[in-house]
């Protein structure tokens, strides 16, 4: 009987072990607190289009009292115009139309168009008077725009994480 106890005793000590060393174990991998070391590379396009836009103005309709003035207006209008141009080719187009038709005719035609973004790093080429028509062409280079991008995102890859 002796035998048979300290068989039974040895048993219970070694699974008491057992059930020790898989509890501190399981904790650990559960643990929050583990250190890692990760690696990342910056990604970069390979290429980077220009594009480049072109707006008018003419002069005779622009508001003022003097031609110095309407000369102002219409550069002011002509480089707005390009500006919308380039978010345009940017950001798209938001297209809205509808149609009213009562007794198969149309009564009611409408389409409205609408722009908005913001446009940074664009440069303005050429601005002229031609006639009675301002111009103003700007230039978006890609590149500019990445750099200014990257600057205040600075987008990552993660390359390599390891733990310790």
């Amino acid at each position: 009987m002796n035998q048979f106890r300290a068989l039974w005793h040895q048993r219970v000590v070694s699974l008491v072990k057992f059930c020790v060393v898989a509890t501190g174990l399981s904790l650990a991998g559960c643990s929050s607190i583990i250190d890692k070391h990760v690696e990342y590379s910056y990604v970069k396009p390979d290429s980077y289009p220009v594009l480049k836009a072109v707006g008018y103005a003419p002069l005779s309709s622009q508001p003022g009292s003097s031609d110095t003035e309407k000369m102002l207006m219409a550069i002011k209008v002509s480089k707005l115009e390009a500006y919308r141009e380039l978010a345009e080719q940017v950001y798209g187009h938001r297209l809205s139309a509808s149609t009213t038709v009562q007794g198969a005719i149309a009564q009611n035609d409408g389409l409205r168009s609408q722009v908005q973004g913001l446009i940074r790093g664009a440069k303005v080429m050429k601005s002229y008077a031609v006639g009675d028509i301002y111009t103003t062409e700007l230039e978006l280079d890609m590149k500019r725009v990445h750099d200014l991008y990257i600057g205040e995102v600075k987008p990552r890859k993660v390359e390599r994480v390891t733990y310790y």
